[in-house]
C-alpha cells in the first residue's frame, strides 16, 4: 500500500513516516523547507509548496496513493493572524486541492486538525461538540475539516492537542522547557491554560493503527488534560531537573500574543481509547519516550 504524507518533515510528519516504513508501507513524503530526516528504500521524498496547487495536484494524480495523510499546515497561531492570506492558501485552499484529487483517485484521506477549533470555555471537548474557533488559525483548520466532511470520500479527521516531541522545524513546548531548565534558566509556564499534551511518537502510532483498522469518522487523539505549568513540572521531575525554576505565568501576561487562545481546549479521548490499542493517552509512557528521543537527538536518530 502506498501512503502519501504532507508535512512529512514536521513534528508529527517525520515520526509518522518512520512508523509507516516500519510497518512495511511505501511512503511518499512531501516537504517544503526542511528535508525529511530519514533515508529508506521505501521512502520517496518530494519538495513541494502546498500553496502552489497545480504542481501539488499533478504530482498526486501521478503517484495515485492509496492513503493520504494531510499533516501539513500553517500552524503559527500569531502568524496566521498576521498573514491571513497565507493561512488561507495553505490551510484551506491546499486542503481543497487534496480533497479534489483524493476524490479523483479514490484515496482514503486522513486530515490532521487541532483542538483550536474550540473556544475553550469548558474543555474536554467530544468529537461532536460544536466548534467555535477564537483565532484565524482555528478557523482555517475548521474550514479544512468541513471540506473533508462534505466530500464523498472515505475519511478520518484526527484532532490532537499541543503536540510535542523532538524533531520539528520549531521547538515544541517540551523542548523549550528541557533546554531552559538544562541551562538553569527560568521557565514561565501558564497555570490557567489547559490542553491535552500529545506526544508526536504516540500520535504517529495511533494514525498507523487507524490506517490498518480502516477507521473512519472524527477522533480526538490526545494526552491527559493538564495546564502547561503542571506539564512542565512533570517533565522536570522525570528528567531530574530543577522544578523551582518553573515559574507560574498567566494568559493575561502574554503581551506578545496577537491571536486569542482558548483557555481550556482539552479533549475527551474516550471514543479513540475504546477503539485503539495504542496508549496515546499514557503520560508516563509519553514522557519516557520523549526522554529517550531527546537523549538521542544529537546522534541523528529520530
Amino acid at each position: 500500500m502506498r501512503v502519501l504524507v504532507t508535512g512529512a518533515s514536521g513534528l508529527l510528519g517525520h515520526k509518522l513516516v518512520g512508523e509507516l516504513i516500519n510497518e512495511g508501507y511505501n511512503v511518499i513524503g512531501i516537504y517544503n523547507r526542511h528535508s525529511i530526516p530519514i533515508e529508506h528504500r521505501n521512502l520517496t521524498k518530494v519538495r513541494l509548496n502546498l500553496a502552489e496547487y497545480k504542481p501539488l495536484e499533478d504530482f498526486m494524480l501521478k503517484m495515485k496513493p492509496d492513503v493520504i495523510v494531510h499533516a501539513a499546515a500553517y500552524t503559527d497561531v500569531d502568524g496566521c493572524e498576521k498573514n491571513k492570506e497565507t493561512a488561507w492558501r495553505v490551510n484551506v485552499n491546499a486542503t481543497r486541492s487534496i480533497v479534489r484529487v483524493s476524490r479523483i483517485i479514490k484515496a482514503y484521506l486522513i486530515y490532521i486538525s487541532t483542538d483550536y477549533i474550540f473556544d475553550g470555555e469548558r474543555g474536554l471537548y467530544k468529537e461532536d461538540d460544536l466548534p467555535n474557533p477564537l483565532n484565524y488559525y482555528g478557523l482555517t483548520k475548521l474550514l479544512g475539516e468541513e471540506l473533508v466532511k462534505v466530500s464523498d470520500l472515505s475519511y478520518t479527521i484526527i484532532r490532537p492537542s499541543a503536540i510535542y516531541g523532538v524533531g520539528g522545524s520549531k521547538k515544541s513546548f517540551a523542548e523549550f522547557v528541557v533546554e531552559r531548565l538544562s541551562r538553569r534558566e527560568e521557565v514561565p509556564a501558564l497555570i490557567d491554560q489547559y490542553v491535552s499534551p500529545t506526544l508526536n511518537i504516540l500520535l504517529a502510532k495511533a494514525i498507523v493503527e487507524i490506517i490498518k483498522k480502516e477507521l473512519t469518522g472524527i477522533f480526538n487523539i490526545a494526552g491527559e488534560r493538564m495546564n502547561r505549568y503542571d506539564f512542565a513540572l512533570r517533565l522536570a521531575e522525570v528528567l531530574g531537573l530543577p522544578k523551582n525554576l518553573i515559574k507560574v505565568a498567566r494568559m493575561c501576561d502574554m503581551k506578545r500574543w496577537i491571536a486569542r487562545r482558548p483557555r481550556d481546549s482539552s479533549l475527551d479521548i474516550s471514543k479513540a481509547m475504546s477503539l485503539l490499542d495504542t496508549k496515546f493517552y499514557d503520560t508516563e509512557l509519553a514522557l519516557r519516550l520523549f526522554i529517550e528521543d531527546w537523549s538521542n537527538r544529537d546522534h541523528g536518530r529520530r
